[in-house]
């Protein structure tokens, strides 16, 4: 049988081996900052070395440090083919990252036009995408621990979405729609509509001979749903 699979493009192996090398070699300064509770100005000082090392920016090409958004600043601007594309949020090693600090990077880029911003202490990675409108939608795309459990290759394989290669290729767009797809708002609205909710009923009214109308099944499934969310973000 022939093998119709496509080839993996070099500059794709290239930039994944040289990401993962990268978070080798990188492991323990992260560990340092962590455990000398490194404040913010040490914390961007590796984070640039990531983004330039690991990332594949270059540093004074397509990165630009305190970029002035009606008179705030973020901390980094990220440019692909001269054109604003990410913001960078950092916070020093041991913040935890919190609503407070997107709704902080979410201005920036609201008010810039730019579809991605990142935050970040180092150690964890979190990349969300804006969609404009009102309100601004915003989908948590990547999430990554660089000292969590998993593997390094587990890391790279995330981190990689955010290289100079694969972000100018918008490859992190399709992996804002699978995510954003598979969320919990988006399971609910689809177990929630009328095609869902019909054939619901006509397999619960042939299981248990059970007439439930839409509205009442609506009802059972976004509060147990909902209910279970809350339990498991606990």
């Amino acid at each position: 049988m022939t093998n119709t699979s496509t080839p993996t493009p070099k500059w794709e192996i290239a930039t994944r081996e040289r990401v993962r090398v990268a978070l080798k070699k990188f492991a323990r300064p992260l560990q340092d900052l962590v455990a000398r509770d490194a404040n913010e100005g040490d914390t961007r000082l590796l984070i640039t070395d990531l983004l330039c090392e690991a990332l594949g920016y270059d540093k004074y090409e397509d990165l630009t440090t305190e970029y002035m958004v009606r008179g705030e600043f973020a901390d980094y601007g990220v440019r692909i083919d001269k054109q604003m594309a990410a913001f960078i949020e950092v916070k020093r090693a041991t913040t935890k990252l919190g609503v407070k600090h997107l709704r902080q990077v979410e201005m920036y880029a609201v008010n810039e036009g730019v579809e991605w911003v990142v935050l970040t202490n180092g150690v964890h990675w979190q990349v969300y995408h804006l969609t404009a409108g009102l309100p601004v939608t915003i989908d948590l795309t990547l999430d990554l621990d660089l000292l969590g459990p998993q593997t390094v290759s587990h890391k790279a394989d995330q981190l990689f979405y955010l290289s100079k290669e694969s972000f100018k290729r918008k490859q992190i767009e399709d992996v804002w729609k699978q995510t954003a797809a598979t969320s919990p708002k988006a399971l609910l609205s689809l177990l929630l509509s009328e095609p869902v909710l019909d054939a619901a009923r006509r397999e619960l009214r042939r299981r248990a001979g059970y007439n439930l109308d839409s509205a009442d099944l609506a009802r059972l499934v976004r509060s147990s749903i909902v209910r279970a969310e809350v339990l498991e973000s606990r």
